[in-house]
């Protein structure tokens, strides 16, 4: 009997003894008087128990039957439901073996029968939380965990999420390697579906920040005073898309990412075992199936502004040609470009002035095709392996006849006193009598 069953009963041999009357009783019992008139016929009867709850030490009529409760157990007690907690398991015996089992009752059973065991709840340090952005779109928190997604069932897997830091909601996929390449792919499955968001927020790996390599004589240099570096592929694709990039200093700065991978690396991994997932395939089937479905549906929160962010995709903007690795490189003058070691071919009709010696835009996009770009317009190439295709055989050029020579300066002088005493006449020059061997001319 519990204490406040003493104090009733108290009252109630007060107003037997009429020590009190029922209405003085009912009032301090809080009950009407009928239902003092009540307990004081049971009291008479039963005596003292009449204060007791007629319920106590009986079953519930809601009591889980010995089948039922050794049912669930023994479902539980198999490997692949290992680790699950009464939430998880509540929900995973429901849906696949249709035993509703509340979550309470089911954390009770469990920790009876050593299935689970209570956590010890400690006081942590109080840490204040940044609130949320206040509309859909502001701000998209993005990241990569690698973890044993697969328990060992396959190859190595890394979860890239992208979760809306004003709702929650949550975008990812499994991907084989933590490459730029699968971050933009799901970047444009992300832009396809919301359209350009305000800013961006990862952290500082290499896919997003350049590392700066500092000189000796630059190491007192201030960071805000050195060249700035130029921007990863994923960088350039944001501004190119008009997307800001937010660099986190810390993992807590992005805390809503990393609470994300926490959820996934409990629930996640413990549905992928019970479907049997052993491929990339497999997994992301039940990723987009099963899991993002449950989280958009149970996790998202309504944002405190209703308006949603998100911008739509221009005209000025082409997923292909921003979300690409792009490098930029020089016309040779037989309009020939190489890139990694190969050489292309710029055909005839894409040739036009100004093009020699120009650098042009050569985007490799995430379908495997290759396009150049120079200026406005993309011009047609042709792949020519390692080898640089031969030059064009041209005609040597006609020699040009060698110049007269001009006469040397004596010679000069030797005709200007030539000229100065010219000779005798022609007919005093033939009257001249050649028998004569004088060296003088007679008159």
């Amino acid at each position: 009997m519990t204490q406040r069953e003493r104090d009733r009963l108290v009252v109630l041999k007060k107003a037997r003894k009429k020590l009190i009357t029922q209405r003085q009783a009912a009032a301090e019992l809080q009950v009407t008087e009928r239902q003092v008139r009540r307990l004081l016929v049971r009291l008479k009867e039963i005596g003292d128990r009449a204060v007791v709850h007629g319920l106590r030490e009986r079953p519930s009529n809601r009591r889980l039957s010995e089948e039922k409760r050794e049912k669930a157990l023994r479902i539980l007690s198999q490997e692949v439901y290992r680790g699950f907690g009464p939430t998880l398991a509540s929900e995973y015996l429901a849906k696949k073996h249709k035993i509703a089992i509340g979550r309470e009752a089911l954390r009770q059973l469990m920790m009876q029968a050593g299935l689970w065991r209570r956590r010890k709840q400690t006081v942590e340090e109080i840490h204040e939380w940044r609130p949320r952005r206040s509309s859909r779109g502001e701000l998209i928190q993005g990241d990569t965990s690698e973890h044993d997604w697969l328990e060992g069932r396959g190859e190595k897997l890394y979860l890239i999420h992208m979760i809306d830091d004003a709702t929650s909601e949550l975008m990812a996929r499994f991907v084989p390697s933590d490459s730029t390449e699968q971050n933009l792919r799901l970047l444009w499955s992300y832009l396809e579906r919301n359209g350009r968001p305000v800013a961006f927020y990862t952290d500082k790996a290499s896919l997003f920040q350049n590392t700066p390599k500092v000189k000796l004589h630059e190491l007192d240099v201030p960071r805000d005073k050195r060249d700035p570096l130029p921007p990863t592929q994923i960088g350039r694709a944001l501004q190119e898309l008009g997307v800001a990039w937010i660099a986190a200093h810390s993992p807590q700065a992005k805390g809503r990412v990393e609470r994300s991978f926490g959820t996934a690396q409990d629930r996640l991994v413990k549905g992928l075992r019970v479907a049997g997932a052993r491929t990339i395939e497999d997994a992301n089937r039940y990723l987009q199936t099963e899991f993002l479905p449950w989280w958009n549906q149970h996790l998202v929160v309504a944002p405190a502004n209703p308006t949603d962010a998100h911008r739509p995709l221009g005209s000025e903007h082409s997923l292909p040609a921003a979300l690409s690795h792009v490098e930029h490189r020089q016309v040779n003058n037989d309009y020939t470009v190489q890139l990694d070691g190969n050489f292309y071919q710029i055909q005839r009709e894409g040739i036009c002035s100004g093009l020699r010696g120009a650098v042009v835009r050569i985007e490799q996009r995430l379908d495997g095709s290759l396009r150049v770009r120079f200026r406005d317009r993309y011009l047609a190439v042709k792949g020519c392996g390692t080898v640089r295709p031969a030059a064009d055989p041209t005609p040597k050029p006609i020699a040009k006849p060698a110049a007269k020579p001009q006469p040397s300066p004596a010679m000069r002088e030797a005709m200007n006193q030539l000229l100065q005493h010219p000779g005798l006449p022609v007919w005093i020059a033939g009257e001249i009598d050649k028998t004569l061997t004088s060296d003088t001319l007679e008159d």
